[in-house]
């Protein structure tokens, strides 16, 4: 038997799909997919070997395109000097948000869809919180946001500071889930509600009925979770995220009624 080939494996062309993908796209996928099987951690060196431009079949400046894909991805760092190269990294979640974020910049969903999905993921978070036990540190956080809030704003960018610590609220319970990719969805939707122009501008609108509302479920789910009772937490997210929606509806249908002349 031969000599087993450990070269880097690179992904053949789709005669249909991928026939516009560029080489360095290519490659950097490769490189991707090597460092997944190999099971390599944050921290971990990439072997020289797998980044050998003969090995490859590219030019250098073709694998060094890729390689600043893959820098741009957040999947890997490069060092120089003495004992450097490139290392697997450890992407940073708030940078991924961002990334994200930037793919609806000039589509922004609208509030009914993404209130379609809150609907959704955060009954289920709130249901997790409830039937894993927060730690006592956790759920201090929690109660800590809803401090920021309890007593009534001094001024409009009191009230402002106060509408975005709701919003905290539920990006503390995301933060501190077992299920982390149904945390990261819900964080996620939370960025895009925070970036939306209709969004800020609703925020910015007097409303303490909406500021009440948000804390009578607030303080409700928070003894559901303490109670441990998984059931009566998505119920009680359930009833909170419908009235959330709701409220952002109509505002969003005042702001854009038209003004008496």
């Amino acid at each position: 038997m031969g000599e087993a080939d450990d070269s880097l494996p690179v992904p053949a062309l789709d005669p249909q799909a991928g026939k516009r993908r560029k080489r360095p796209d290519i490659i950097s996928d490769a490189i991707r997919d090597r460092l997944m099987s190999a099971g390599l951690a944050p921290g971990d060196r990439v072997p020289a070997d797998w980044l050998n431009p003969e090995r490859l079949g590219v030019s250098r400046g073709t694998l060094r395109e890729a390689l600043k894909i893959l820098e741009f991805q957040g999947l890997i760092a490069s060092k120089t000097g003495p004992g450097g190269g490139a290392f697997v990294a450890a992407i940073d979640p708030d940078n991924a948000i961002r990334i994200l974020d930037n793919l609806f910049l000039f589509e922004p969903p609208s509030i009914a869809d993404i209130y379609a999905i809150r609907k959704l993921v955060e009954p289920e978070l709130a249901a997790t919180a409830a039937a894993d036990s927060l730690s006592e540190k956790a759920f201090t956080a929690l109660q800590a946001t809803i401090r920021l809030y309890e007593a009534e704003p001094a001024s409009s960018e009191d009230e402002y500071r106060q509408r975005l610590a709701e919003l905290d609220f539920h990006a503390e319970l995301a933060r501190n889930s077992s299920n982390r990719l149904l945390g990261f969805v819900a964080i996620f939707l939370l960025s895009l509600l925070r970036d939306m122009t209709v969004c800020r501008e609703i925020y910015q609108l007097p409303n303490p009925q909406l500021r009440e509302t948000g804390l009578h479920y607030q303080v409700r789910l928070l003894r559901a979770i303490r109670q441990g009772d998984p059931d009566r937490a998505r119920q009680v997210m359930l009833e909170h995220m419908v009235e959330a929606e709701k409220s952002m509806l109509k505002s969003a249908a005042m702001r854009e009624r038209p003004k008496a002349g």
